[in-house]
């Protein structure tokens, strides 16, 4: 966990009287909406279809039990008693009222949580690996990086009005869990031959109406120049990209439109006239960052407990074990990720009481930490594999052990046109339909690993271009309709899917699905060959004629 010092807190608290005032003036009409727009915009408030939502950022995806007691308390004394965790690290509430707005952000100023920059064209959210710290073979914490780009990066006045929002994202493992390939800049921590620790810097990637991936533009940049070479990168964006076309207007568009050497080129030639700069790191400025991270006094444990050889017997916990349970770098140890995707749930919801026992349980098991991934499920990271067994009987009471991680039901969604009002078609209950489809464990094991995303709009904030299979909202004479993708991924061989053929009704939808899967055991060459494996060996062709052959 990292520890806020003065200055932070000095200026979140200085944020929330600003927009308290903001807020009162809004009310009181000395403000019109679209005066207001700009400042809600940057303290995370939207106005939705039937309220306004409000986004909580959550750091590179890390939570104190404290924090996460305090988000539940939001849910239920601003909300309805739930909140949303998103695909960027962040939490949303999405019935609060404007006159409470400012109360709900001074208590959370109290516990160390912001809003600051979750939306407007500015940069967000930084993102990182949620098993960051603790995942074996990793190069070292992405979090002290991460971190170290918030600081920079949080109310930056060169880049506080970009052409776009912005976007990072930073992994220091081999296999990337944080999707940098679908960000604006995304950065991949790693050793060159000299054994100095250092960045490949990934930039254009991203999702929406043109979607990305990637492209290195520099293979190693030294720890030390992290944040002059990003700040080259972000000129460059601000000087040349596109301000006369929103959907134009992003990184992404600049890269493909110049093409990667010339981006880079001209990144390079900001960055040398920026030599020896102020923003130059020096290992004192690291480590003073490296040293406000604690980490648990771990004990030393058995690797096979007897209390984990006595629950074996159990093949409900053994089924929740294989599937949830992830190894630890520290022996004795384990990550367990907690799945917000019940059958029948909206996915990445989770009700204040259940956070508030998820805060419990994480001070008990896991040292008062909790992380928060990008697929919207949550992690405690710390937990001793003695007390797995009691552990998966407190979250199955609480409704978060459903045993499928990284199956079909693990489903990644935005909420659609139930909230949205950029949104086409519903999310939320084309994602309850399939994992109600799918239900049967047995089933979703047989079918193997198998990501669905699914987004309401063009905006893709349900990540669907990079979902094995992607379903995508779109409005025909009124009515919701669905394009469907197959084949993307968003991990270290990150591609966008391909679309399968005509759009398909709403009422379809899960058949469709089911069409894609049973083809998908058919034709896969052994049982271990993975759904994304068997596409890009065979291509579209055998998916689409199963799934149109009748329709």
């Amino acid at each position: 966990m990292y520890a806020y010092d003065e200055i932070d807190r000095t200026l979140i608290n200085e944020r929330v009287s600003e927009f308290r005032d903001q807020v009162k003036r809004r009310l009181s009409g000395e403000l019109t909406e679209d005066e207001f727009k700009m400042l809600r915009l940057q303290n995370g408030v939207y106005l939705q279809l039937h309220a306004y939502m409000f986004r909580v950022a959550i750091p590179y995806g890390t939570l104190s039990s404290l924090q996460l007691r305090r988000l539940a308390h939001v849910a239920r004394r601003y909300d309805r008693g739930y909140g949303h965790f998103t695909t960027r690290q962040n939490i949303q509430f999405n019935w609060i009222k404007l006159a409470e707005l400012p109360d709900a952000l001074a208590d959370l100023a109290e516990v160390g949580i912001h809003a600051m920059q979750t939306s407007g064209n500015n940069t967000r959210n930084v993102t990182s690996d949620q098993w960051a710290g603790v995942a074996p073979g990793e190069i070292e914490d992405p979090r002290i990086w991460s971190e170290l780009l918030r600081q920079y990066t949080t109310l930056h006045p060169e880049f506080s009005f970009l052409p776009r929002k912005f976007k990072f994202a930073i992994t220091a493992s081999a296999h990337d869990r944080a999707a940098i390939k679908v960000h604006d800049v995304g950065l991949r921590l790693h050793k060159n031959a000299a054994g100095e620790t250092g960045f490949e810097v990934l930039v254009g990637g991203g999702l929406g109406r043109t979607p990305f991936i990637g492209k290195t533009i520099k293979p190693f940049v030294h720890g030390h120049d992290l944040l002059s070479y990003v700040e080259a990168i972000l000129r460059v964006y601000n000087q040349y990209g596109r301000r006369d076309n929103i959907y134009k207007a992003r990184i992404k568009i600049l890269v493909h439109e110049l093409g990667a050497e010339k981006f880079a080129a001209e990144v390079e030639d900001e960055w040398q006239q920026m030599e020896g700069s102020a923003l130059t790191l020096d290992d004192a400025a690291i480590e003073e960052i490296r040293s406000r991270f604690s980490y648990p006094a771990y004990e030393k444990l058995a690797h096979m407990p007897d209390e984990l050889k006595k629950a074996a017997h159990d093949p409900q916990f053994e089924a929740w074990r294989k599937n949830s349970v992830a190894p630890h770098k520290v022996p004795g140890y384990a990550i367990v990720t907690l799945s917000l995707k019940p059958v029948g749930g909206p996915p990445g919801d989770a009700t204040a009481d259940q956070m508030d026992a998820i805060a419990d349980l994480a001070d008990r098991y896991s040292f008062g930490e909790i992380r928060v991934g990008h697929e919207q499920n949550l992690a405690l990271p710390h937990v001793a594999k003695r007390d797995l067994p009691a552990l998966w009987k407190a979250l199955d009471a609480i409704g978060v052990a459903t045993p499928n991680v990284n199956l079909v039901t693990d489903i990644i969604a935005c909420p659609g046109l139930d909230y949205c009002s950029l949104a086409n078609a519903r999310s939320i209950p084309i994602a309850q339909e399939l994992t109600r489809r799918f239900a049967n464990h047995d089933t979703a094991n047989l079918i193997g690993k198998l990501h669905v995303n699914i987004s309401g709009c063009i905006n893709a904030c349900g990540h669907h271009h990079v979902g094995h299979i992607g379903i995508l909202g779109v409005e025909k004479n009124g009515e919701e309709f669905y394009q469907i993708t197959i084949g993307g991924r968003a991990d270290e061989h990150a591609e966008l899917g391909h679309l399968i053929g005509p759009s398909v009704a709403y009422a379809d939808v899960a058949d469709v699905v089911e069409d894609i899967v049973e083809a998908y055991l058919a034709l896969r060459a052994r049982p271990d060959e993975l759904f994304v494996d068997t596409v890009k060996r065979l291509g579209v062709e055998p998916f689409r004629e199963r799934v149109y052959a009748t329709r």
